[in-house]
């Protein structure tokens, strides 16, 4: 590695920690060409094992240390060239919108995502991020699906980015472990008329979960999952579809899927935030 001690946080080096926003640095030259930023020593490593290519890093003096596993990994892997900037704390809590958990950043190169057919390629069961925009919500329901064997995350084009900082740090780095990709890519149009058709081409079962009047309880749901494929209701690949904070699910998405599921509620409580009743949905269908 290359040790650069910073004498000024405003280095043009690195801009990209403090000048560029997280819009700006995924389309940096191009989407595939793009960056994003890994914080904590804990993401980073789960990035760099997934083969997730550092372009530098941004350290904390005394977090060098503690890291050193890290570095040689990435010497060996990508050779001594990779910078590493070493600012003070002090330097970095003048990052403005950078709030350290974890004492590191790593700036690294996005990758081309893969189609809905190779990441749903031997899948019995996945899940579809519909338009969700709160960070927090799309890395704790991918944290919750890596945990919980779900075998591969679709996110609509309106859905929020997992690889932004704060979504990568929730997630405990598992976006670099659970497959996923864009269902429609950018193409706003895309999902979920034609989205929904690709699923059901590919012999999944679409599942919205909503509180609509004609749901069936989660229990029910489990029931056809689990019993016998000769059954007439058995579901054998299933896509369990979950909605924006707020508003939910389209009526359009509603009205294509194939069923509609509602985790029961007690003492009057609507409904759960969307990251706890994807928990839940994750848990209680995994197929046995």
């Amino acid at each position: 590695m290359q040790f650069i001690h910073l004498d000024s946080i405003d280095d043009d080096r690195v801009a990209a920690y403090t000048n560029l926003t997280e819009i700006q640095l995924r389309n940096k030259l191009e989407p595939s060409k793009g960056l994003f930023i890994a914080e904590s020593p804990k993401v980073i490593d789960r990035a760099l094992a997934a083969n997730r290519e550092p372009i530098s890093l941004l350290v904390e003096e005394p977090w060098i240390e503690g890291m050193s596993e890290t570095f040689a990994f990435i010497d060996e892997r990508w050779g001594e060239g990779i910078p590493v900037y070493v600012a003070s704390p002090e330097q970095l809590r003048r990052l403005t919108g950078y709030r350290l958990h974890r004492g590191a950043l790593a700036a690294m190169k996005r990758w081309i995502l893969p189609s809905v057919e190779e990441v749903c390629r031997g899948a019995r069961r996945i899940a579809v991020m519909e338009n969700i925009v709160d960070h927090t919500n799309v890395g704790a329901l991918m944290r919750s699906a890596a945990a919980l064997d779900v075998d591969a995350v679709l996110v609509t084009p309106s859905c929020g980015d997992p690889l932004y900082r704060r979504a990568a740090r929730v997630s405990m780095g598992t976006v670099f472990q659970i497959p996923w990709t864009r269902i429609g890519g950018d193409n706003k149009h895309y999902w979920p008329f034609t989205g929904m058709e690709e699923l059901h081409d590919l012999g999944f079962t679409t599942v919205a979960m909503a509180l609509e009047d004609d749901s069936i309880p989660l229990d029910e749901l489990v029931r056809r999952l689990n019993n016998g494929p000769s059954e007439p209701d058995h579901i054998d690949r299933l896509a369990l579809i979950f909605g924006t904070e707020g508003d939910g699910l389209s009526h359009h998405t509603i009205s294509r899927a194939d069923l509609t599921v509602k985790i029961p509620m007690s003492h009057g409580v609507d409904s759960l935030n969307v990251a706890a009743s994807s928990a839940v949905a994750f848990y209680s269908t995994a197929i046995h």
